[in-house]
């Protein structure tokens, strides 16, 4: 897409998940933390979203404080940020989290137009039998690549 950086990947989700459908969201960051972001510094590995009173917070993403920032404005790494979504798609997320049993997964962060976005996931957790046949059909399908280009 024209006009947007990509922050930070959440490598893992893919393969731990099997991800329904995808929400693009703003976040709510004070102080520096723009700044840290735009250097990279943000992990997404082990973060999750969760719905408390009617809003979407997403926890356990760590976000390094800024080093030249201010001293006095030193926040939590690991705080909770405000996920910003429209009320109809919360109200979806509600009900797929606590009827179906989804979880919501970020996926990406990244800048679009000077702000910070955050690619959210409705995802189902994958057993272990999932995450085994998804690997040997990635190694099938890389065996047939590799022996398709020998030939030709």
């Amino acid at each position: 897409m024209a006009g947007t950086k990509n922050l930070a990947t959440n490598k893992k989700a893919r393969h731990e998940y099997f991800i329904e459908e995808t929400y693009e969201c703003g976040i709510e960051l004070k102080g520096t933390e723009v700044k840290s972001l735009r250097m990279g510094r943000v992990n997404l590995k082990d973060g999750f979203a969760s719905v408390d009173n009617s809003e979407v917070f997403l926890k356990q993403v760590h976000i390094s404080p800024y080093e030249q920032g201010n001293s006095f404005y030193k926040l939590d790494p690991m705080r909770p940020r405000k996920l910003l979504l429209h009320k109809s798609e919360i109200r979806k997320l509600i009900g797929a989290t606590t009827i179906k049993g989804y979880s919501l997964i970020p996926l990406n962060m990244y800048l679009k137009n000077g702000k910070v976005k955050v690619e959210l996931a409705l995802a189902k957790g994958k057993k272990l039998y999932d995450k085994r046949q998804d690997m040997a059909k990635k190694d099938a399908q890389r065996r047939i690549e590799r022996e398709m280009s020998g030939r030709y």
